[in-house]
């Protein structure tokens, strides 16, 4: 039987970035932990229509929100359809102001628009408003006054039925109104068509002598001041101490697509906060429990610090739509409480950057667990290895060195994932080559050493998700500005490397691989199978498993969840601190016990090697856990402990079954026949 050799330098190289890990890992929760306030908002004008369409009286309507947990209300900007409907400006056609107007007759064109001010003085301000985001945004020559006894009038050139549907900038009115109510207020401005640089100062102007103002969620495709205006809008919204809202795409990866949106947060140091929006369509679909568990889950999990809540259009229950509503609110309030939050403006992270010491220790961690797995599969001269070694880590830890590296720690992460918990599996097969097969063992002694190994090979594998956790622990991606590259790698390529590697201590297809002349010899092997209509059958059913295990990780809509796992899910949700995942606790780590018992037993080779793909499965899933950097890495790490604790058990339910089975089958064999 061959040795295989765990080079005790390379060894302790993974010892020393493990400790330069958790320093970087325990700094990073430091700064989770002191972001822990959250911001309830709605909309300005959902409350105003609630109000409208119920009968109930607005700031009666308003004061209820807040008390049952709204913080701030999101101001748009306003339209001329809004400022008709509203009452605060008359906006005609010419072809209406003809028929209804002979005083203005000689004036007015059929083609265009007349906005009418309001006599009243408080509607001075919208007037002059409109005129001058008018004037911004069509230029003086297709804007003009008239003389009119009784109103103040503008004339556009324009087509009415495309000019009333305009977003014509951020109502002064709307945002004191909504501040006076003792809320904070959310910004929603659009940006201008060749913006310049009185249109980016001119809309923070509306909030002069506000200090409510909180935040500022842009609508759209671009961001104000987007190509090359950026910097005077930053510079508006440091002046006002005013956090941007990175608004979370509905797959959960990054954000909505709005260009200049990632520079921005950069020139504001990271002065933002992940936002969360439950998709207009799916809401309906909701009920109240059930979207309240997805607002508490999704701050949780998610570092979501503001929360932009739609209103139910619909009644649930015994409860007016107005009831349903509050309800709503105060259950995420009061859930969010239980869980530790606080309200009110929303937490931001500061500009962390881990030291680019303890980066490169991680990174020379990375490197040296790469050589290992290659020692490993096929070793070779040990002055080799630390050639080897030196070489790449010579590449490798300069950039990071330098303060830069993102895509070498990138790198770095990746191999992390993909070839700790190959390791950490590795180091077990080796342990069940050295044990001695032909001993009988109780099951009781299955469970035991089951459950320890597991343990082991868990703690071995949480190695690896602290390298990934530590090498993306900045500000950036804990804001999901930069991401995990190779979420479908993480879960392939461990199933590949422990291949190679059982193939070294295993006779799978014939003798372990000693040699890269083996591996060849082996591949011809298995590409001579006899292929029998079972081994087809095998192989589909493989295939189906596949598109389900590929296809259910990342973020993309590929492959459904059932109802009843979604059931399983919110379960765990609400009776587990971080909700384990199913490819560990009811794949992976069950399969791990059983491979325990098919060594003992000294089942077929062949099942052995199933039973310990299944068993990576689980470990490579347990460190890609970490590569989802906006979840606190507490919550990631008991995430994992929630894992072997579930599937411990039910693992240890799989072993007994089995021999259970065993068993009865061994009494019904020995039962004599009734013919004898």
């Amino acid at each position: 039987m061959a040795d295989f050799k765990y080079n005790k330098v390379l060894l302790a190289l993974m010892l020393l970035g493990f400790v330069a890990a958790l320093v970087i890992n325990w700094q990073r929760h430091t700064v989770e932990e002191n972001s822990s306030r959250v911001e309830l908002v709605m909309d300005y004008e959902d409350i105003m229509e609630l109000a409208h369409t119920e009968g109930e009286s607005a700031n009666k309507l308003f004061q209820q929100f807040q008390e049952a947990g709204i913080t701030t209300l999101a101001v748009y900007e306003t339209t001329l359809e809004k400022l008709h409907q509203s009452g605060k400006l008359t906006v005609l056609s010419g072809v209406d102001v003809l028929a209804r107007s002979k005083l203005l007759q000689s004036q007015v064109s059929p083609t265009k628009v007349y906005i009418f001010g309001n006599p009243k003085a408080e509607a001075d301000d919208t007037y002059e408003e409109v005129k001058s985001d008018l004037l911004r945004r069509l230029g003086a020559e297709r804007l003009r006054e008239l003389p009119d006894p009784l109103n103040r009038v503008i004339e556009v050139d324009g087509n009415y039925e495309k000019m009333i549907k305009w977003n014509l900038g951020l109502s002064r009115q709307e945002i004191r109104e909504a501040a006076s109510k003792g809320f904070f207020v959310m910004l929603r401005p659009t940006n201008y068509t060749k913006v310049k640089p009185d249109d980016v100062n001119a809309l923070f102007e509306r909030t002069a002598g506000i200090d409510q103002v909180s935040g500022l969620m842009f609508v759209g495709d671009e961001v104000l001041g987007y190509p090359d205006l950026l910097p005077v809008t930053a510079d508006n919204m440091k002046k006002r101490n005013i956090t941007l809202g990175l608004i979370e795409h509905p797959l959960q990866l990054q954000f909505l697509r709005q260009e200049g949106l990632t520079q921005l947060a950069t020139l504001l140091n990271y002065q933002a906060a992940r936002v969360y929006v439950i998709p207009k369509d799916e809401q309906p679909k909701l009920k109240l429990d059930e979207a309240i568990q997805r607002w508490v889950v999704t701050d949780q999990e998610r570092n979501i610090r503001i929360n932009l809540l739609r209103k139910y259009d619909k009644a649930e229950g015994n409860r007016t739509v107005i009831e349903t509503n509050i309800d709503y609110v105060t259950g995420i309030k009061d859930g969010l409480l239980d869980k530790g939050f606080v309200l009110g403006r929303a937490s931001t992270f500061p500009a962390y950057f881990p030291s680019p010491l303890l980066l490169a220790l991680v990174v020379l961690a990375a490197t040296a667990a790469g050589v290992l797995y290659l020692t490993l599969v096929l070793p070779f001269p040990v002055r080799y290895q630390y050639i080897l070694l030196v070489c790449l880590a010579a590449v490798l830890i300069f950039p990071v060195l330098k303060g830069s590296g993102t895509l070498v720690r990138q790198m770095a992460a990746l191999a992390s994932a993909v070839i700790v918990p190959t390791l950490a599996m590795t180091w077990q097969l080796d342990r069940w080559r050295k044990r001695d097969a032909a001993q009988t063992v109780s099951v009781s002694r299955i469970v035991i050493d089951g459950v320890f190994s597991l343990t082991l090979t868990v703690m071995l594998s949480l190695v690896g998700g602290m390298y990934v956790a530590s090498l993306l622990g900045d500000v950036r991606f804990l804001l999901e500005m930069e991401i995990f590259r190779g979420v479908k790698a993480t879960f392939v390529m461990p199933l590949v490397l422990i291949t190679l590697t059982y193939l070294t201590r295993f006779p799978l297809f014939g003798p372990p691989v000693r040699s890269s002349r083996d591996i060849w010899s082996q591949t011809v092997q298995f590409l001579n199978y006899p292929v029998q209509i079972k081994t087809l059958l095998v192989a589909g059913l493989t295939a189906i498993v596949a598109w389900v295990f590929i296809g259910r990780s990342g973020h993309t809509a590929g492959v459904p969840v059932p109802a009843i796992e979604l059931k399983l899910r919110a379960f765990l949700e609400q009776t587990m601190y971080a909700r384990p995942r199913e490819k560990e606790f009811l794949i992976g780590h069950p399969a791990f016990m059983v491979a325990v018992m098919a060594v003992y037993q000294r089942w077929p080779q062949g099942l052995h090697y199933v039973l310990v793909l299944l068993a990576t499965i689980a470990q490579g899933s347990l460190v890609e856990t970490f590569a989802h950097l906006r979840t606190p890495v507490f919550m990631s790490f008991v995430r994992a402990l929630d894992g072997l604790a579930v599937g411990a058990v039910f693992g240890v339910l799989a072993v007994i079954g089995l021999w259970l089975l065993q068993y009865l089958s061994g009494v019904v064999g020995r039962r004599p026949s009734a013919h004898e």
